[in-house]
C-alpha cells in the first residue's frame, strides 16, 4: 500500500468540502486558496496505489496559498478506502502492468481536468501535478503526452513508462514544462534507478529538471516535502 507517510494538517484554510465530489467520474477534494484571486492556479495531487483523495491532501496546508488545490481518487477500488490508478500483478515476480487501465486514467485525468473548469474558474495556464508513487507515474504520462494542459509537474517516488515515450510529441510547451523530481534512495519499492532514467530522458528532451534525493525508502520526507514547497513556491517569486 502506496502511502505517503504525513500527518493531517487541515487548518487555516477553506476546504469545500471533506466529502468527495465528482467531475469526469472521479471523485476529488478541495482546498480553495487563501490568496484570493480572479483565477487561481490549480494544483492537483494525485495518489498512489492502495491509497485515497485524503493521503496528500493531508499536507494541503502547507502547500503555497495562491494555489486552488485539488485531491483526486483513483478510479480503481482495491479495497476498502484503498484505490489505484491501473492493476498491477507480481505473480511472475516482477510488476506487470494493466496497459488498458493506465491509458484509461491518463485520458480520465486530462478530462477531469477539462471539466473541473466548470466549477473552479482556475488559469488553464497554471495547472500543475503533483503525484506520489503510481500518481507520480501518472504524472508523467499526463503532462509529457499534453504539455500544452500542464505548466508543471512534482514527481515524487515515481518512474516514467517506456509505453507513454512513442506518445510523446517535441513542441515548445513539452521544453517549457517545469518539473521537479524527488526520490529516496532506499526506495524498495520504485527503485532510485528508475528516477534517474526518467531524469535523463527528460533532459535528452530539452526538459530542465529539479532533481532531489534523500536517504529514504517510499516515502515523503520532512525534507522532500519542504523542497516541493519551495519549489511550487518560485512560480510567485
Amino acid at each position: 500500500m502506496h502511502r505517503a507517510s504525513l500527518p493531517p494538517i487541515l487548518m487555516g484554510f477553506a476546504i469545500s468540502s471533506l466529502f468527495a465530489q465528482t467531475a469526469a467520474d472521479l471523485r476529488y477534494i478541495a482546498r480553495e486558496p487563501s490568496v484570493k484571486s480572479a483565477e487561481p492556479p490549480l494544483l492537483v495531487l494525485l495518489h498512489g496505489v492502495g491509497s485515497n483523495e485524503r493521503d496528500l491532501f493531508s499536507f494541503a496546508d502547507r502547500l503555497p496559498g495562491e494555489f486552488l488545490v485539488i485531491s483526486v481518487r483513483a478510479p480503481h477500488p482495491l479495497g476498502t478506502d484503498s484505490y489505484g490508478w491501473y492493476a498491477v500483478d507480481f505473480s511472475s515476480g516482477k510488476p506487470v502492468f494493466d496497459t488498458k487501465q493506465a491509458e484509461e486514467s491518463r485520458k480520465s485525468i486530462i478530462t477531469f481536468i477539462d471539466e473541473l473548469h466548470k466549477e473552479y474558474p482556475f488559469d488553464r495556464k497554471r495547472v500543475y501535478l503533483c503525484g506520489f508513487s503510481q500518481g507520480a507515474i501518472l504524472s508523467y504520462s499526463v503532462a509529457l503526452t499534453r504539455p500544452d494542459l500542464i505548466k508543471g509537474i512534482a514527481v515524487m517516488s515515481g518512474r516514467l513508462l517506456d509505453e507513454v515515450k512513442p506518445m510523446i510529441k517535441t513542441s515548445p510547451d513539452l521544453s517549457r514544462l517545469k518539473v521537479f523530481i524527488s526520490h529516496g534512495t532506499q526506495d524498495p519499492v520504485l527503485p532510485l534507478s528508475g528516477a534517474e532514467q526518467a531524469d535523463a530522458y527528460l533532459r535528452s528532451l530539452g526538459i530542465h529538471t529539479t532533481w532531489r534525493t534523500y536517504p529514504e525508502g517510499h516515502t515523503i520526507s520532512a525534507e522532500a516535502l519542504r523542497d516541493l514547497v519551495d519549489w511550487l513556491g518560485s512560480d510567485f517569486r
